[in-house]
């Protein structure tokens, strides 16, 4: 490629000129190609160490002039051929032109020039904006990437990085690639070289670490080995970003969802060096999951940037140090001291933004007011003129139903405290009074446009009693009770008045200050009438509902009347969900409970519906209404229990595992113990999947819940590390699980909130006491005090670590599940061992992710359906079936195995999805495996294609009315097995193409002659076969009788008849080329590129048409096929001809070579091992390769 000019002082060190003229020289590296010798071994170890680009481009061309001592690079490239243009063109082009300059500058100055032009050109021509943000030294490394690992284009490097990688106890210095889907590393030192790749999905664990052999290294294990890298010169940020790249990794292995470029980046003022586009994504995703948990907002928000300031707090009259963040809809400030405070203004609510006076006291300040009239003053700002305009920006494009026509922007002008000018944001709005988030979304559907509010009103009834108020107020329950003591309510009277004076403190709303004080009121409990508020605030759902009004009321009446397995399930738990309370006693709570939860199944089909879902919703639903219940259980599912629901509980199997950890980390001697219980794994499940709420009574359970949405997980690990220390003692001298379970289920039983006002509900575990002396109960506010005591030192951050450790493990542990239990399904179905069916699942499902990373005809969703059964869940399309049938398959015909693997393909796929998964592709492999103790019925898998399309002909001819499809529906239910009798009988055309089929089976079998002899007697005796059929079948319509087809027996004694026919009087072979003569069959046109071989039409490769006899020298490679489904020009075929499949399976059988060749076991292992070798060998030719790559980017 063309380089812009760089000047060169040794033009002979470490190259070798080729090539040379008056004007210009070409170099190659010294090493590169044939020989080299020592000096060879010692540049290209100094390339790869030094990261030369002469390892990528070992050739160029220098600009010389007579008089200078100074050379200038001006071309480069990988391979002989592109550098040879390049100086041809200079030589055809530039060499006579410069030839007439008198002055060397000149030249140098016109060369120089001329190149330069040709670069801005081709950079003016391109197209690929990804490209043009990269640098050229990251492009060149990308270049090299998929030079040394052939990779293709579609394969993107995200990040590289110089280190060493221990190779037994040796350390290899090289360069490790981090790719979107591979990690990849590469040395060369002194002639030995090294080359890995690892796909991140096949990564099991990933942790760093620092041992006196290995200092501050990287393990990278899998499941059969393990990779450590060390040395690296910022190893925190290399860790992190193979973090990001494996749980995007893990990510595919769950939803089969590729990696998709962030393509609304804000291009970089300036192209950083060393640092490509994809890794400016990575960094940005990185923060912006950072700032989405810390403030609990929506997956689509985006942070834009965020700033050091102080903000003025008027509760407690000082100013806090912290940062302020900026995003699309949000303005957030977390202090720098934990839990000091915390601050979320939605831009939705900000009505005016202005710059204040700036004093020595107060510098560079900002203040923003919203429509509550709440006013928040940050100072310390270093660039408040850039911020100030980008909130505005952000002001523009927020959508806010409350303004009137008028734009937001209405007015700029000054601050009326001081003469310096000021820029000010004004919303014409009209103040309006606070009103609590759970009435606000009707008061504003009230007081709406007529048109407006009549449609929310259709989608959702407010005249419900569920649609205004949680289900505890409604009226017909009853919250209060009676007969309940004094004191009791006299406690939630003061819990509400605590609340009432850190509102009026600290403000009310989604604006509120957030402090420490916050957190202690949580922990006391939260009043009754204030929680489903105060969840949604908490839990960020309020910021969600708000920005997305009639939502739900959408989604209630899309779903309404849809019927599917989430919705079965849903119908079958609606009466198990809390049962012992009288809101769920009635229609009236089931009703409720039964469109929150239909309402998020349609939202998300991915999760759908799962066990546990429905207990947390019922309690939601107590509190709030049933919108504001739909938004919290959005927050719990996608965002603070991430995967806790889907169809495999991977999120709650993560915490299980991090649970385990902390045990183990916390108390140790109790960890030990219950792990030979086996007790963890059985009781954490049911803890973290409902909160709790199914092993506690109700009214202290959902003390947690409160602290919970405060909090996030951080609180159930605590609570559960209290609980197994509180039981210590008794679960040490456990002898079995069951004893343990026992211990910890009446604990559990008897934590009581001795402070609630709610009515008693009964609870429904059984009394797991032993003797009759009562258990103690222990006080719910006593065990989250003691949790926060003894564990809250645990850290958000420390858990997401955790988190991440154990997904690797949970899932890849799925993966080797799934793996086993697709074998053992398949045992009893296949003719493969065990061995050798993991295996195939291993081929099969890595060719299935391949094409989920460089792309496929089809979309991964088609691809991937994880409600199916294991063995039915990955799926390939045609081409990547063909792919494993050439490498698999015992029968291939050459240059034409596709055609045979399309027939094949179309066979499997039973649906005729144009997919195929593992059972449908075992399927097809083991009848092709043939054994010698089974019958050659395997190899008629060749033409029931062909029996099939036919059949499927004759169906589409005819129309059905509703009563017959009716029928086949109840005759698809009954229990069917398909036999050779229910195929539909064989035409001329298609016996012909299967003649044509089994001829090319045989092109490179050592006994081809006689398969060659043995097929066309069985060809012959087939049309004898089908001769004498057509004499009954055309007798029998003169008589308007149908005679029967001759049995096999029958068929078999029609050969030595024809044979001593003086009619016939000639062999086997040339009745069989006089038959197909007759049918004006002639050889075909010389052979057409593969693009257009159609394969739903093709058919074989050969022609079968020779004079006199059939030796296998007439069948040639140029004799090619017309598509069978176009009758071929000049040809004339009987179509009274037919033929049934138990006549063709008579006839093979017949001739001992082709049962030879069928009956004949395969070595799937070799194939298999051949397989895998051959794409090591892909990934690793290039390197040495002279002339892989010859085209480069600029």
């Amino acid at each position: 490629m063309w380089i812009q000019p760089e000047e060169v002082l040794l033009a002979g060190a470490l190259w070798v000129s080729e090539r040379a003229n008056p004007f210009f020289v070409l170099q190659r590296r010294r090493g590169h190609g044939r020989g080299g010798g020592l000096s060879g071994l010692l540049v290209g170890t100094l390339d790869v160490v030094l990261d030369s680009s002469a390892r990528v481009a070992p050739y160029r061309i220098l600009l010389q002039t007579a008089d200078s001592q100074i050379y200038w690079n001006i071309a480069c490239g990988s391979s002989r051929k592109e550098i040879t243009e390049h100086w041809d063109w200079l030589e055809s082009n530039l060499l006579q032109t410069i030839s007439i300059f008198d002055n060397d500058e000149d030249i140098t100055t016109f060369v120089k020039g001329k190149i330069s032009g040709i670069i801005a050109e081709e950079n003016r021509l391109k197209q690929d904006e990804e490209q043009e943000e990269d640098s050229g030294k990251f492009r060149e490394a990308e270049l090299k990437m998929r030079k040394l690992f052939g990779m293709p284009n579609e394969e993107k490097l995200v990040n590289y990085y110089s280190c060493s990688y221990w190779k037994g106890r040796v350390p290899r210095q090289g360069w490790l690639y981090l790719s979107v889907n591979h990690l990849c590393f590469y040395s060369f030192l002194l002639g030995k070289e090294v080359t890995l790749v690892v796909p991140w999905t096949e990564v099991t664990q990933l942790e760093k670490n620092a041992t006196l052999l290995f200092p501050e290294s990287v393990r990278v294990s899998t499941r059969h080995t393990e990779h450590f890298f060390s040395v690296f010169l910022n190893i925190n940020d290399t860790f992190k970003l193979m973090e990001q790249l494996a749980n995007i990794a893990m990510r595919q292995l769950l939803d089969n969802e590729a990696f998709l470029a962030d393509r609304s980046l804000p291009k970089p003022c300036k192209t950083l060096k060393n640092v490509s586009a994809l890794k400016r994504d990575f960094d940005a995703r990185a923060k912006n999951e950072r700032y989405r948990a810390m403030f609990r907002l929506t997956q689509d928000e985006r942070l834009d940037g965020h700033t050091d300031c102080t903000l003025w707090t008027p509760f407690a009259k000082m100013h806090v140090v912290g940062q302020l963040f900026i995003s699309n809809n949000y303005i957030c400030f977390n202090s720098r001291e934990e839990d000091l405070c915390q601050l979320i203004i939605p831009l939705r609510e900000v009505s005016i933004v202005e710059k204040a006076d700036s004093s020595s006291v107060l510098p560079c300040p900002v203040s923003i007011s919203t429509k509550n009239k709440m006013n928040f003053l940050f100072a310390n700002l270093k660039d408040r003129d850039f911020l100030v305009q980008r909130i505005s920006d952000f002001l523009q494009r927020t959508p806010d139903s409350w303004t009137s026509d008028v734009s937001p922007l209405a007015l700029i002008g000054h601050s009326v405290c001081n003469s310096e000018p000021c820029f000010c944001l004004f919303f014409l709005i009209p103040p309006l009074t606070y009103s609590s988030p759970r009435h606000l979304s009707f008061q504003a559907s009230s007081s709406a446009g007529g048109a407006e509010s009549s449609q929310k009103e259709r989608h959702y009834h407010p005249g419900l009693p569920t649609a205004s108020q949680g289900l505890l107020t409604v009226r017909v329950y009853g919250v209060m009770s009676e007969d309940r003591s004094f004191l009791p309510q006299m406690k939630e009277k003061m819990k509400e008045e605590s609340w009432n004076i850190h509102f009026s403190e600290f403000g009310r709303g989604v604006c509120m200050y957030r402090t420490s004080r916050t957190r202690d009121l949580v922990l006391n409990g939260i009043p009754e009438r204030l929680r489903g508020e105060l969840w949604l605030l908490f839990s960020g759902a309020q910021n969600e509902m708000a920005s997305h009004p009639g939502y739900y009321g959408d989604l209630v009446e899309q779903a309404m009347g849809l019927c599917s397995l989430a919705t079965e399930e849903i119908e079958r738990d609606l009466h198990r969900s809390m049962p012992e309370h009288r809101a769920f006693q009635n229609e009236m709570g089931i009703a409720a409970l039964r469109r929150v939860l239909t309402a998020y199944a349609h939202r998300n089909p991915g999760i759908g519906y799962c066990q546990a879902m429905n207990i947390v919703t019922s309690v939601l639903l107590l509190y709030c209404t049933e919108e504001e219940a739909f938004w919290l259980l959005v927050a719990l599912c996608e965002r603070m229990l991430p995967d806790y629901y889907n169809t495999r509980v991977v999120g709650a199997l993560v915490d299980q595992g991090v649970f385990e950890d902390l045990t183990r980390a916390f108390l140790p001697l109790l960890y030990e113990h219950m792990q030979d219980l086996g007790v963890i794994s059985t009781i954490s499940l049911s803890w973290f999947l409902t909160l709790f709420l199914s092993v506690m009574p109700f009214d202290s359970a959902v003390l947690l819940v409160d602290c919970f949405f405060y909090e996030g997980i951080k609180v159930i690990f605590q609570v559960a590390l209290a609980v197994l220390h509180d039981n210590m003692d008794a679960l040490l001298s456990c002898n079995d699980e069951g004893e343990a379970m026992t211990i910890l289920g009446r604990y559990l039983d008897n934590v009581v909130n001795k402070q609630t006002v709610s009515p008693p509900i009964p609870h429904l575990h059984a009394l797991l006491t032993s003797g009759d002396e009562p258990p103690p109960e222990i006080d719910v506010f006593d065990l989250i005090k003691s949790s926060y005591e003894r564990f809250g030192s645990l850290r958000s951050d420390v858990i997401e670590q955790m988190r991440f450790k154990q997904r690797l493990k949970v899932i890849q542990s799925l993966e080797d599940t799934a793996k086993r239990s697709v074998v053992r399904a398949m045992m009893t179905e296949s003719a493969f061992s065990i061995e050798e069916l993991e295996e195939l699942y291993c081929l099969f499902k890595s060719q299935h992710m391949t094409s989920c990373y460089w792309g496929s005809t089809s979309s991964a969703a088609e691809r991937h359906d994880p409600s199916l059964p294991y063995l039915e869940q990955y799926r390939i399309d045609p081409l990547q079936f063909s792919q494993l049938y050439a490498a698999l398959a015992p029968w291939t015909c050459g240059g034409h195995t596709s055609t045979l693997s399309a027939r094949l393909f179309r066979l499997l796929d039973q649906n005729q999805d144009g997919l195929v998964n593992f059972k449908e592709f075992i399927t097809g492999l083991s009848e092709s495996r043939s054994r010698a103790q089974r019958n050659p019925q395997t190899a008629c898998i060749l033409i029931r294609q062909s029996f099939n399309a036919n059949l499927l002909l004759r169906a589409a001819a005819e129309v059905k009315d509703y009563r017959y499809y009716l029928r086949m529906w109840a005759k698809e239910n009954e229990p069917k097995k398909e036999t050779i009798k229910d195929l539909p009988r064989m035409n001329q055309e298609q016996f012909i193409e299967l003649c044509k089929t089994l001829y090319n089976l045989f092109g490179e079998e050592p006994l081809e002659q006689e398969l060659y002899h043995s097929i066309a007697t069985v060809a012959s005796l087939l049309l004898r076969i089908g001769e004498v059929g057509k004499k009954f079948t055309n007798g029998g319509k003169k008589t308007e009788t149908a005679a029967p087809a001759p049995p096999p027996a029958q068929t078999a004694s029609v050969s030595p008849l024809g044979e001593d026919e003086p009619a016939e009087g000639a062999s086997a072979e040339a009745q069989m080329c006089r038959a197909l003569a007759d049918a004006q069959l002639e050889p075909g046109a010389p052979q057409t590129s593969d693009e257009e071989i159609k394969d739903d039409t093709s058919v074989s490769s050969y022609s079968m048409v020779s004079s006199g006899s059939l030796p296998c020298e007439d069948i040639t490679d140029e004799a090619v096929l017309v598509g069978g489904s176009e009758q071929r020009r000049g040809s004339v075929l009987d179509v009274d001809w037919s033929i049934t499949f138990e006549q063709v399976l008579a006839s093979l059988l017949t001739e001992p070579p082709l049962v030879d060749f069928f009956e004949r076991k395969m070595d799937i292992q070799a194939k298999m091992a051949a397989c895998k070798a051959q794409r090591a060998v892909e990934r690793q030719t290039s390197s040495t390769s002279d002339h892989e790559l010859t085209q480069h980017s600029t």
